[in-house]
């Protein structure tokens, strides 16, 4: 309680807002445009940590465990859903596991050894990427199915371990990568879905037992996962994920998706000037 009475209610207040707004945009986002929630969720706990004051050498570290531990149930639901609608094909996921978990194991060690100023650069630099994606709306075809059984295990390192050391859920990055593969845009988010339990439930884990003994940790968090903000943004995401598919129907999908590559463009590039102090 000490470290909140620094701060006037209205103040706090406004906080919780943010939170509770941040878990409605993040679902939303997530079942209407195919993103992981983390996408969003993490640059803004990465900048409310920021303000509250937080240690620059764990405030990443906690934005990405929070994240993680976030998207599983909101993951899990959208898995179901899609399964039942036939977006999820097993012979298609199946494959992809073993790689993706060891992508997982590898990013928790990594995410270990990385200062957060490392992290938050990583982040910013994928999400970057990932906002011209969205922005160009140009598929790249490279071929037709998933590559042998060494080429999907190293598809399935790449999109585990760097989801992991992003806080993000599989779809982000597994969804061009399955595009390019020519699978349909309905199987491959379907998939992401999927790939967001493989990655979320033992990073989230990984990112909890990391941080056990952190100094200078915010407020009512164990490990690396602050368990106040996943407490407000849990609820509002699993809310608000059903929503983004409704709305997909009711306005230009196009315009809002260029119109979120320049918050995220603008975002990462805040969070990538802030970690150099440029």
């Amino acid at each position: 309680m000490d470290f909140f009475s620094a701060y006037s209610p209205l103040w706090l207040a406004g906080l919780v807002c943010a939170l509770l707004l941040t878990g409605a945009v993040a679902g939303i986002l997530a079942g209407l445009l195919g993103v992981g929630g983390g996408i969003v969720i993490v640059p803004v706990l990465y900048h409310l940590f920021t303000l509250l004051g937080i240690d620059p050498e764990v405030r990443m570290h906690v934005a990405v465990g929070t994240s993680l531990a976030a998207i599983v149930p909101t993951s899990i639901i959208s898995a179901r859903a899609h399964y039942k609608r036939g977006g999820l094909k097993p012979e298609l996921l199946k494959p992809l596991i073993p790689g993706t978990l060891v992508g997982v194991l590898i990013g928790a060690l990594l995410s270990g050894y990385l200062s957060g100023q490392v992290l938050a650069a990583i982040f910013a630099v994928i999400a970057l990427l990932v906002a011209l994606n969205m922005a160009v709306e140009r598929n790249l075809s490279l071929r037709d199915g998933l590559p042998g059984t060494a080429g999907t295990g190293v598809l399935g390192v790449f999109i585990g371990s760097l989801s992991t050391l992003m806080g993000i859920g599989g779809g982000t990055l597994s969804v061009p990568i399955l595009n390019a593969c020519r699978t349909p845009m309905h199987i491959a988010v379907g998939t992401g879905a999927a790939l967001g339990v493989v990655i979320s439930l033992p990073g989230a884990l990984a990112y909890l037992i990391n941080g056990l003994g952190a100094d200078n940790l915010p407020p009512a968090t164990l490990g690396y996962v602050n368990l106040l903000g996943l407490a407000m943004i849990v609820p509002v995401t699993m809310l608000t994920a059903p929503w983004g598919a409704r709305i997909a129907h009711a306005i230009n999908a196009r315009l809002l998706r260029r119109l979120f590559a320049l918050f995220l463009a603008l975002t990462a590039a805040r969070m990538l000037f802030g970690a150099f102090a440029l």
